[in-house]
């Protein structure tokens, strides 16, 4: 991190977190019958608008992956790296996406504007991410591909802004590109904190490990930013174009339009990040990387950020069915909502 950006902030830049046995605790309880079937551990970070802690479960200092929750950090580095994209195609470029025609179209318009193909992508071949969209894919013969693949906005993005800056394109995903340095110096600035390893994420791009803190203070920054620059218009982009980050019927693009003014994005293995644009921002991890408890446990960290709960109610989970009625739920546990448990079955 520059001494520039240590100013801007206001901070220093931490140490990595610790790389160790996260210690989770209970976050959610699948309640069936008014007894509690299971329990999901996980951690959960609840900052204030002045990013003090407001809550927090578990360990929201070990060192984890983001997964893709970190793509608006990867678009904002993108952008000052020179990548002149703004609106869909910006929503694009941090999207995880679900495969449906409007995002393969954008990846192509995106390597079109760079030049390239879509045999310069390296990210995995993949069916599409929504089943519905994947099922008709199958239906119509057509094979994996990476353009189908839900990061492929991203790797057209980054090759798009490699060509911009005359690097080399074979070799884009290696950490050691200088793409991939500009974007994990970006990440260490925005976390406030060294990063504590460097690995592959499952479309091939490097994913760094930074804290569960770190991650939420990097939404908030994000959110927070001044018109016009880089983090301003990745989350301008990605709230007026939700669907084009995530997909249509997408719980991601759904939160958006829920709750006015708020940029979230999900990740694999349980990984979820919200922010408001007065700088109050939660992040949450599920330890066993179940996305059934990720929304029901982000919306709760959003009411105690002090979002209208009517605002939520829709995101509260899906109800747990016996003989074809309702008999429970996914309810927060006591310590993120010390109502939960008072409610009926």
């Amino acid at each position: 991190m520059t001494p520039g950006a240590l100013a801007h902030y206001g901070c220093s830049l931490a140490a990595a977190p610790s790389i160790r046995e996260p210690l989770h605790a209970p976050v959610a309880h699948l309640v069936r019958g008014g007894v509690i079937e299971g329990i999901h551990y996980g951690s959960v970070v609840v900052l204030a608008a002045d990013g003090s802690v407001e809550l927090q479960i578990g360990d929201i200092e070990a060192a984890f992956y983001p997964r893709s929750a970190l793509k608006p950090v990867q678009a904002v580095a993108m952008l000052r790296a020179g990548l002149p994209l703004d609106g869909e195609l910006l929503s694009l470029t941090a999207a995880s996406h679900s495969g449906e025609e409007r995002h393969l179209a954008g990846t192509r318009r995106i390597l079109e504007l760079a030049g390239l193909a879509e045999d310069h992508l390296r990210n995995v071949t993949d069916m599409p991410f929504d089943p519905v969209v994947r099922e008709d894919w199958i239906r119509a013969g057509r094979l994996p591909s990476r353009l189908a693949q839900n990061c492929s906005g991203k790797h057209a993005a980054m090759l798009y802004t490699a060509h911009l800056n005359g690097w080399s394109l074979d070799d884009y995903l290696d950490p050691a590109h200088p793409l991939q340095q500009a974007i994990a110096e970006i990440v260490e600035d925005l976390t406030g904190q060294a990063i504590a390893r460097v690995t592959v994420d499952g479309c091939g791009a490097p994913l760094f490990s930074v804290s569960l803190h770190g991650l939420a203070r990097a939404a908030a920054r994000i959110t927070t930013a001044p018109p016009g620059t880089p983090e301003a218009r990745v989350a301008d982009a990605m709230r007026e174009h939700a669907e084009m980050a995530s997909g249509t019927g997408r719980d991601v693009a759904a939160l958006m339009r829920a709750v006015p003014g708020l940029l979230t994005k999900d990740g694999f293995e349980g990984v979820q990040v919200a922010a408001l644009p007065d700088g109050r921002a939660v992040a949450v991890k599920i330890a066993d990387g179940a996305d059934r408890a990720r929304i029901p446990v982000t919306a709760a960290a959003l009411a105690r950020c002090g979002v209208d709960p009517a605002a939520l109610t829709e995101f509260a989970g899906a109800p747990l069915l016996g003989g074809g009625a309702v008999v429970g739920s996914i309810r927060p546990a006591r310590a993120l909502d010390p109502l939960a448990e008072s409610q009926a079955p």
